[in-house]
């Protein structure tokens, strides 16, 4: 798949990159991908909620009343789960929610979605750029150019640039990652990838391994 390369004013520089077949025109697979995205927000849960049960809470274990006589119903300690303060029957306790999923399927399921990006025409390849100085309106001003002001936009790197990242990162829309941070959520939560011509060699490298 062929597809123009724009510099950071929107404008067509006459460069053409190709998109690998093998990357962006797979045969989509939606199972890889949900698996792919339930781990990855599975892997943000911290996993610490907790509640008290019946012999961590704080109190008296003397029995509230006799047994028997009272026309009411028999009670033990101020502890038991039926008083208000009690504690909590099969209440929540810490555990850790990540599990486990193949290389070959994360990488099938990141493949699979950029696929679909490519057949929407959500995919936008610029030239390799840079910012000076880190300013959130030359980011702000980059997306205004790409008519993208109101999509989610997520912008690949080939590697790491503070300037482009600082200057995105009060941007709710926006998002800046590098190539090897690529992950399914973020693609399928973007309204445009955009790639610039450094970061498509490099996903294709890195997909090629």
């Amino acid at each position: 798949m062929e597809v123009n390369v724009l510099n950071v004013s929107g404008k067509e520089t006459g460069a053409k990159v190709q998109l690998p077949d093998s990357v962006f025109a797979v045969e989509p697979n939606d199972h890889a991908i949900y698996l792919d995205v339930k781990q990855f927000l599975a892997n943000q849960r911290q996993g610490t909620h907790k509640a008290k049960q019946r012999n961590e809470i704080a109190g008296s274990t003397r029995k509230l009343h006799k047994q028997k006589g009272t026309g009411g119903a028999r009670a033990g300690s101020i502890k038991s789960p039926l008083f208000n303060g009690g504690g909590r029957v099969f209440g929540p306790q810490p555990r850790d929610y990540s599990f486990k999923l193949n290389k070959k399927l994360k990488q099938l399921a990141r493949k699979s979605a950029l696929t679909y990006k490519a057949q929407d025409n959500s995919i936008v390849v610029l030239e390799d750029f840079n910012f000076d100085s880190v300013k959130t309106k030359n980011y702000i001003q980059l997306v205004a150019d790409l008519n993208f002001t109101n999509e989610k936009t997520l912008l690949v790197l080939p590697a790491a640039n503070n300037n482009i990242y600082l200057s995105s990162r009060n941007l709710k829309k926006a998002k800046v990652i590098t190539a090897d941070q690529l992950n399914t959520y973020d693609v399928l939560n973007a309204g445009k990838v955009l790639l610039t011509a450094g970061s498509v060699k490099t996903l294709e490298e890195a997909f090629a391994k």
